[in-house]
């Protein structure tokens, strides 16, 4: 005999499979776990990260958090999202390689929102012996709570909003490879045309802090630099 399976139960195998693709069938959805991939976060600081009101905010993290994509810990009377695991980030992270790679609409899509800097890139791997033989200076333009989650070793931080204000800080014959969330992060994209039109080298790590810790690399925590 073939065993105990019927019809019925495969359905409902699947069913319970759908609701999966079902939580991340809405972009805001998708933001939201962008954002927590970095690091755990309030509601409120994700709906203003998110550009959403508190209450569209928590509905769809309820939504991701029924799916079982998020888990959540309660300080007095905020509540504190992370991601469920480390799977969940992969996972996010392969839906958009697979989007980019069979859906026509998404490279269109992604360079329309990313824009041109004519920068070059480098990869993990280049970055690293770059740092290691001291030539080049690694910049984090991420929001300042994201690099204290979470930053590559010797990364300095710099949030893009500030960075014309606070190039000064920067070495300026030294070069600048600037990082941010991930590979579709606009964040280093604007802070490399910021920094080339004052006249300094800078080039993009290609991918960024999701792939990073993906990778398993070594990661620091706090102290702002």
């Amino acid at each position: 005999m073939a065993g105990n399976t019927t019809a019925g139960t495969k359905a409902q195998l699947y069913d319970a499979f759908a609701t999966s693709g079902k939580a991340l069938a809405n972009g805001k959805r998708l933001e939201l776990l962008d954002l927590l991939a970095q690091g755990e976060r309030t509601v409120d600081a994700l709906a203003k990260a998110a550009g959403l009101n508190l209450t569209t905010a928590s509905a769809h993290l309820q939504t991701l958090k029924q799916a079982g994509f998020v888990a959540t810990r309660r300080e007095g009377v905020r509540i504190h999202y992370r991601l469920a695991g480390d799977d969940v980030a992969q996972l996010f992270a392969l839906l958009r390689k697979v989007a980019e790679a069979h859906q026509a609409a998404v490279p269109a899509a992604r360079d329309a929102y990313l824009g041109e800097d004519g920068a070059g890139e480098v990869s993990r791997e280049e970055l690293r012996a770059r740092v290691a033989a001291g030539d080049a200076v690694v910049l984090d333009v991420r929001p300042a709570e994201e690099y204290l989650a979470g930053h590559i070793p010797g990364a300095r931080s710099i949030p893009v909003g500030e960075l014309a204000d606070r190039i000064g800080e920067l070495p300026e014959e030294t070069e600048i490879v600037v990082y941010c969330r991930g590979e579709y992060c606009v964040l280093a994209y604007d802070a490399v045309r910021l920094l080339t039109d004052r006249d300094r080298r800078a080039i993009r790590l290609d991918d960024g802090m999701l792939e990073w810790r993906l990778a398993e690399l070594p990661v620091d925590v706090g102290d702002l630099a």
